[in-house]
């Protein structure tokens, strides 16, 4: 009896450490979470959890190839895009840095997000940037292609920015789609509404100039490999759990997107 007494004491101890752990609440404030460059974080998972994307991404269309073909044609076409609403959204598109891309999603998901509104869902989407731009490093590092408007001497919607010969994959595509892929789990009504954000936000790229079609399909794949693996770490889940509370508090108190979502619509209707 006294045996058992002390192996239930030490269940009970374990429960209560182990219910105290559930508790702990994911940060929502940038402190200690610096990313090494103003307006970014880390990520959730350290460097060996990431997805290892140069081992199962295939190589970027070959020279001659029909798929080739098919990212020049798509390149000569959405250059007729210059200078229209769809242009400008593009280039509003590849502002990673927060709080200025807190915003993207906002009209897709029906709420407005920000630290001040819904801090847990605006931490959740910067570390989820995070992680989804990082697994994309070591197969831009492996194939090191040339950006479109590069090889066409041309210019890009956002001419100050500087690239490298890092094409393929899409880092702005994994992390929209891996934004996409976390919102629709927070809000599936509005699942149909994100997806078509998530896939305009990868394509707003191939508009910019800055990279190809390839680009963007392999960057989705990368994506959605990220999310796998961040659904395997505790501090996002619980992250996410508080999220989708936020989100369901904005909801219930019929809090509206701050943006013009009317245009935003219009934009990305431009060229379809």
């Amino acid at each position: 009896m006294k045996n058992h007494a002390v192996r239930m004491g030490w269940v009970f101890l374990a429960f209560w450490m182990l219910a105290g752990c559930a508790c702990v609440t994911p940060p929502t404030s940038p402190d200690g979470l610096s990313g090494g460059r103003p307006g970014y974080v880390i990520g959730y998972l350290k460097p060996e959890q990431l997805p290892s994307s140069q081992t199962f991404l295939p190589p970027p269309p070959a020279a001659g190839s029909a798929a080739l073909a098919a990212d020049e044609e798509i390149y000569k076409m959405t250059r007729k895009l210059r200078d229209t609403p769809r242009w400008a959204l593009a280039a509003k598109d590849a502002d990673l840095t927060f709080p200025n891309a807190a915003a993207t999603f906002s009209c897709a998901l029906g709420i407005p997000i920000s630290q001040e509104e819904t801090p847990h869902l605006n931490m959740l989407i910067r570390r989820v940037r995070a992680d989804a731009s990082r697994a994309n490093d070591k197969a831009k590092d492996l194939y090191k292609r040339k950006r479109p408007y590069v090889a066409h001497g041309d210019t890009s919607c956002t001419p100050k920015e500087k690239h490298k010969d890092d094409s393929y994959p899409s880092g702005h595509s994994s992390i929209g789609w891996a934004w996409s892929l976390v919102l629709a789990e927070i809000a599936p009504d509005r699942a149909d509404a994100i997806f078509a954000r998530g896939l305009a936000f990868g394509e707003s790229r191939v508009v910019c100039g800055v990279h190809w079609k390839s680009d963007i399909e392999a960057g989705r794949i990368v994506g959605a490999s990220t999310v796998s693996r961040l659904h395997l770490d505790p501090v996002f889940k619980a992250q996410l759990e508080l999220a989708r509370k936020e989100v369901e508090a904005a909801r219930t108190a019929v809090a509206k997107s701050p943006l013009n979502c009317t245009a935003e619509a219009q934009a990305l209707s431009i060229g379809r």
